[in-house]
């Protein structure tokens, strides 16, 4: 297996045209096998033919599978993923042929100079890079730390960075119970956030601006999904915060319950929270 990843890694990238159409077309009839509908919400961000650094939160492997969902709408793109992505067929598969650019994160120095290479083409070619900074998949019901290689990528040439939030899977996949029911998924493209101007210094700050605007986004939607679930009989809300809910919910056996006991404070939570959101410098 090692030695057929290193072949097709060398292998000319013009496989990426014909790959993207034929990984697009799997992922939704993969979709429609397993019963997950799609919602995608700010489109026009999306649409812009321009360099941007896409960030986007990372729940499971079905991410592969969203955003082959909504690849059709967006010009030039390509993904950084982890090497050992490639492995996890039929995924890694879908991935590859799409043009993927898998990074060995056990040899740092190698993945820098990858990402390096990749950069100074970005702006030039107008590409879309996809990354997902949390490094790595968590279906916690919450975002966790991002790491900074897409924001230092974004400064370095100046380029916006264009936030995209997938809500909770936690309605219908259980990870510890191996469990895949059909379920409904919200994914939310945000303003493009300007990096004009910023210096390495102001990476932190501009991280955290991010995240915050991300995190609220993923509370609202999670909390929109989650009020479409009724309970069978009347359960007491006993959790008002959209993110604790989603999260006890997959930490917990009765997890469904909980989630019907948080759909019941949605709109109280929406209120509040469409209040609280931080404001982004947009283009």
């Amino acid at each position: 297996m090692l030695l057929l990843f290193e072949f097709l890694m060398i292998l000319d990238a013009s496989h990426a045209g014909v790959g993207i159409l034929w990984a697009s077309t799997w992922c939704h009839r993969v979709t429609a096998l397993i019963g997950l509908r799609w919602e995608l919400r700010g489109k026009e961000h999306l649409e812009k033919d321009r360099a941007c650094i896409i960030v986007a939160n990372h729940q499971s492997s079905l991410d592969v599978l969203g955003m082959f969902n909504i690849w059709h709408v967006m010009n030039k793109c390509t993904v950084v993923a982890k090497r050992e992505l490639f492995y996890a067929w039929p995924f890694g598969l879908a991935a590859w042929l799409a043009g993927l650019i898998f990074i060995d994160r056990v040899r740092g120095e190698k993945a820098r100079d990858t990402l390096n290479a990749v950069n100074r083409r970005i702006k030039e070619q107008r590409i879309k890079l996809w990354v997902f900074p949390e490094g790595t998949r968590r279906n916690t019901g919450e975002l966790h730390p991002f790491k900074k290689g897409a924001f230092h990528m974004a400064i370095d040439q100046q380029i916006p960075i264009l936030p995209v939030v997938f809500s909770s899977y936690c309605t219908f996949l259980n990870d510890k119970k191996k469990i895949l029911n059909a379920g409904r998924i919200v994914i939310t493209t945000l303003p493009p956030v300007s990096t004009e101007g910023l210096t390495k210094n102001d990476i932190d700050q501009l991280m955290e601006r991010v995240r915050s605007q991300m995190i609220e986004t993923f509370k609202l939607t999670s909390a929109e999904v989650l009020q479409r679930y009724k309970p069978h009989k009347p359960i007491t809300p006993t959790v008002v915060n959209g993110a604790e809910a989603v999260a006890a919910a997959v930490a917990s056996s009765s997890g469904y319950a909980q989630l019907h006991a948080a759909s019941a404070s949605y709109e109280t939570y929406k209120s509040s929270a469409s209040g609280k959101a931080p404001m982004l410098k947009t283009l």
